[in-house]
């Protein structure tokens, strides 16, 4: 059984919530607190293996919790708050909050597979434990490795190898890792990025606008159709499967598919990696960041397999090191780097030989 305490002001919420939650048989509801400064001193007295837990409450708020309870403890935290409150939820992501979702999901009746989908969620995240925070405010200096990163001998530009596009895998402790990234990422690095990053809590317009904060690029949620332009991100969304096509042979084009999960996930990045390699072969990056399971290994190999450049977040930097990890165990990633030299590398394999 995964002991669970459920942290929200509202009563009916604490209700909507537990009934969820103990129609699986998975979850034992241990404990209740009605604002931040009680469900603080629950989370460490009670020590659950897993929290719920809203953002806006009277005392303490969610953003004061995780903080105060990052010091002293890993429990897995999941955010359940407000659609309106998406840019908070991701805020708490940065701040050690594992997963984030609407309170739609839980107030409203869901089919079936949306439900099993958010029990299995929450199942993984009850077994990861979350980095501790020892300073509220991160040190991100501390993580940067003084080494200079040279490209690969074997990487290096043979001809004329030109990049078209990166594409990004990310889940669990993504939107951390990915500000990170944009905020060293220069503003005018001009392939476009498309990202899959899992999100279950369709927040998906939510995540772009957040995101566009942290880089001069141009965020957005891809839509259906869109012709890839220089100098922007996409964001895959959520509950469908992103390719990476090319519209009547030329023009870089994205698509959406309803096919069935892979690995647990809708969207996969397995999906946008193989389209994206068996569309641009040697002229794409792929980046598997921090995330649970093993989404993006199999789109390495196929990225590998047809001449594109293959790289992965170390274990170090890494929240959760499940997915870079899978993929780096297939012996298809052509470079391992921590989180804050990802960015410096991509400049360097996109700008043309005797121009870094």
């Amino acid at each position: 059984m995964i002991n669970t305490l459920i942290v929200d002001e509202n009563i009916i919420v604490r209700k909507a919530l537990k009934d969820f939650l103990e129609a699986d048989g998975s979850f034992n509801i241990i404990g209740e607190a009605a604002d931040g400064e009680e469900g603080l001193q629950k989370i460490l007295s009670l020590n659950p293996d897993l929290v719920t837990l809203d953002i806006e409450m009277p005392k303490m708020n969610g953003f004061e919790v995780i903080e105060e309870a990052m010091k002293k403890t890993c429990i897995p935290i999941v955010i359940i708050t407000s659609n309106d409150t998406a840019k908070n939820a991701y805020e708490a992501s940065v701040r050690g909050a594992l997963e984030f979702f609407s309170k739609d999901f839980f107030l409203n009746n869901n089919c079936p597979e949306k439900r099993q989908s958010i029990y299995d969620t929450l199942k993984r995240i009850s077994s990861v434990k979350a980095q501790k925070n020892t300073n509220t405010v991160i040190d991100w200096s501390e993580l940067v490795e003084d080494a200079d990163i040279s490209v690969p001998d074997s990487l290096k530009t043979q001809g004329e190898r030109k990049i078209n596009a990166v594409v990004i895998a990310s889940s669990t402790g993504g939107p951390k890792a990915l500000s990170r990234f944009f905020t060293l990422l220069p503003g005018d690095f001009f392939p476009p990025i498309v990202i899959v990053q899992h999100n279950s809590s369709g927040f998906d317009k939510g995540f772009a606008r957040w995101l566009d904060a942290f880089t001069a690029l141009n965020v957005k949620v891809a839509d259906e159709g869109d012709i890839l332009q220089t100098g922007t991100v996409y964001i895959a969304q959520t509950d469908k499967h992103l390719e990476l096509r090319r519209l009547n042979g030329q023009e870089l084009c994205l698509r959406y598919n309803d096919n069935k999960p892979e690995h647990n996930q809708k969207p996969a990045a397995d999906v946008l990696f193989r389209t994206a390699a068996e569309t641009l072969k040697k002229s794409l990056i792929s980046v598997v960041f921090t995330g649970m399971g093993n989404d993006g290994a199999d789109g390495t190999k196929k990225v590998r397999e047809m001449g594109g450049i293959t790289l992965a977040q170390d274990e170090k930097s890494s929240l959760v090191y499940g997915m870079p990890k899978a993929a780096a165990e297939t012996g298809c990633v052509d470079m391992v780097l921590p989180l804050d030299k990802i960015s410096e590398m991509l400049v360097k394999l996109v700008q043309p030989e005797g121009t870094q």
